[in-house]
């Protein structure tokens, strides 16, 4: 500011300042679904319909069977902070709805239009309410079903930068469902349904219990693969359920934290389930859970972020524990060991003996013990001598040919080779299976499955297996992505794999760079998709391909705000390093050979695309001085 000049301060238009805060509120189609949802379960709606159209850009619709409202109080709600949930100051330290500070409303029609249509139960006639740009437009009466219906059409229609940054469809609809998904977990009681561009995505029933909405939702895949948990102490209640150690996967989806029924957020207490599995999962990866706390509503502040995903603890250390010590206590009752499975077809069949076998089928002899206390195993190269007793103790006969087949030759007239001649050929057979495996990929080593080792000129070459796959994997995928040439390697039997309705959205949103990778990877319905064909490179076996798409799906949703061959590089070497996670192992020579000449038909075979060294060389002159 210039020296000498004055300040002008306004106070700024009410249309304009609730543009400002809605930009806290609203910041995407799904804020809209979560607010408009809240309100109806606040209304003691138990029938919530979502409708929505190009994901929430051109509308979104939440209809309630709740209390509704007279044509007064349909105005009112759109004003800032005009709440029914907050009487006085006390109020904010026993909140048990979940909206309360009287912004949603206020916020939405500020970037929207909004078409209200309302009736209470003792009403004869509702109202239609319209707000647009924070400005009532107009009241009338209408025939209406009792409880609420919202209709926000063209969300962001004066905010065009907002609505410039909005994802594409599919990665909107991921959060909306994300949103819907949160309701309906914490509030089994409820019938739900969502809907998109008049296509059904979830219609559910109320359901009998927690576990049985998280099927309806989720699918029993997930239901199968969790236990339930469940601790009461003074300060905390905690129930619901977490996932089997075996069920760990590198993905963050189907993680739930909610107390008193609102979701929220917390790394502190994510911290003290990945704790209870310490050593029970492999590193990277973090389990499934659904975890409801129960508190006094005195004893948190919910009010500490615009949505309201935050919520601060009084006592939390103490919750802390007691979250340890409730999953380490689920872990301990439930057996995770694979169990022996005696049914399986194929097993042996295992006799059951009557309990008077031994006195019907009794023991009559029982075998001689004998020894030869001349024998000298060091004589004759181990072998037993021609005067030895003991010369035919394995069924030879003096031709060193099993007994029976000696039989069979004629006897000892037309085939008598001799003792010495029979262990000279045994001695000289053992050699030759040895000398048939030497082949010149015998040269090269594999260390611990890690490494191979292979001798050059100036020393040792050693070649990281999984970086060298990696970069293989690299300049396959940027070949691909630049020249569309990719092999895909069809599965004769089609891999099934649920992996969610948010994630349908995801895998659809980038149909077209897998099938660019050579993925082959189709819807079968909203949450399910069938995996037909990988990449050259990628295993094809169910339980890989089970294992491969939660990683898929989270390489896929980082976000991707590079551009051109920058964008390029970093998509194809974060394929790359999915194909190397679940791969073969190098069995053999062969094999290490194999891989060696790939990564040497590679532009660069020094380091990877994320600038790891691939291989090294140890030289004669360093392995003298280690030797010295």
């Amino acid at each position: 500011m210039v020296r000498g000049q004055t300040m002008d301060i306004r106070i700024l238009p009410s249309n304009i300042a609730n543009m400002i805060a809605a930009g806290e509120v609203v910041q995407r189609p799904a804020s809209v679904v979560k607010e408009l949802m809240e309100n109806a379960v606040d209304a003691g709606a138990d029938t919530v319909a979502v409708s929505v159209q190009d994901a929430g850009r051109t509308l979104i619709q939440v209809t309630d069977n709740g209390c509704g409202m007279s044509p007064d109080q349909a105005v009112l709600c759109f004003e800032r902070h005009a709440t029914s949930k907050i009487a006085a100051v006390e109020d904010l330290s026993a909140i048990q709805t979940f909206g309360f500070r009287g912004e949603a409303l206020a916020s939405i029609a500020a970037v929207a239009e909004v078409t209200l249509k309302t009736r209470r139960y003792d009403d004869e006639i509702g109202c239609e309410v319209i707000f647009a740009d924070s400005r009532h437009v107009s009241t009338r009466e209408v025939a209406s079903p009792a409880g609420a219906n919202f209709a926000v059409r063209n969300l962001f229609y004066n905010v065009p930068a907002r609505r410039k940054f909005l994802k594409s469809d599919n990665v909107e609809m991921k959060h909306i469902v994300s949103e819907f998904l949160r309701i309906a977990l914490t509030n089994p009681e409820l019938n739900l349904s969502l809907s998109a561009n008049g296509k059904e995505i979830y219609v559910l029933k109320k359901a009998k219990s927690l576990k049985f909405r998280i099927q309806d939702l989720l699918g029993s895949s997930v239901t199968d693969s969790v236990v339930d948990i469940a601790t009461h102490t003074s300060v905390v209640d905690i129930t619901g359920y977490v996932g089997r150690p075996d069920a760990a996967r590198k993905t963050q989806g189907n993680q739930y934290f909610f107390v008193n029924g609102r979701y929220f957020r917390s790394p502190y207490f994510h911290k003290a389930v990945l704790n209870a599995f310490s050593n029970l999962i492999p590193e990277g990866t973090s389990p499934s859970y659904f975890i409801y706390f129960s508190v006094d509503p005195h004893t948190i502040d919910v009010n500490i972020s615009p949505t309201k995903t935050e919520v601060k603890f009084e006592e939390d250390n103490v919750i802390f524990q007691a979250l340890y010590a409730s999953i380490k206590e689920a872990i301990g009752k439930n057996s995770f060991g694979d169990a022996i499975d005696f049914d399986r077809e194929g097993a042996p069949e295992i006799p059951v003996l009557g309990k008077r076998y031994q006195e019907l089928h009794p023991v009559t002899h029982e075998p001689a013990e004998g020894f030869n206390p001349e024998f000298n195993p060091f004589d004759n190269d181990g072998f037993p001598s021609e005067s030895s007793p003991y010369s035919n103790s394995f069924g030879y006969g003096d031709s060193g040919l099993p007994s029976d087949q000696y039989a069979r030759q004629g006897g000892g007239d037309e085939f008598k080779p001799g003792r010495d001649s029979f262990m000279v050929d045994r001695r000289d057979d053992y050699g030759k299976l040895f000398e048939d495996k030497i082949l010149p990929s015998a040269q090269v080593l594999i260390l611990k499955g890690k490494y191979i080792l292979t001798p050059v000129k100036s020393g040792i070459m050693v070649v990281d297996i999984r970086r060298a796959r990696e970069r293989i994997l690299y300049e396959a995928n940027m070949k691909a992505l630049s020249q569309n040439v990719r092999v895909t390697h069809t599965s004769l039997f089609p891999v099934i794999v649920n992996v969610g309705a948010e994630n349908m959205y995801l895998i659809s949103e980038y149909s077209r760079l897998l099938q660019t990778l050579g993925f082959d990877i189709r819807a079968v319905d909203r949450d399910t998709v069938s995996v037909n064909g990988v990449p050259d490179g990628f295993p094809v076996e169910q339980d890989k391909v089970e294992k491969m798409l939660p990683d898929l799906i989270l390489a896929l949703s980082d976000d991707h705000m590079l551009a051109g061959e920058t964008m390029l590089s970093s998509m194809a070497q974060r394929f790359a390093r999915l194909g190397t996670v679940n791969s073969e192992p190098v069995r053999n020579p062969a094999e290490a050979q194999r891989l060696i000449e790939d990564l040497f038909l590679c532009e660069n075979t020094e380091f990877t695309g994320s600038g790891h060294r691939i291989m090294s060389v140890l030289t004669e002159e360093q392995i003298d001085k280690m030797l010295n």
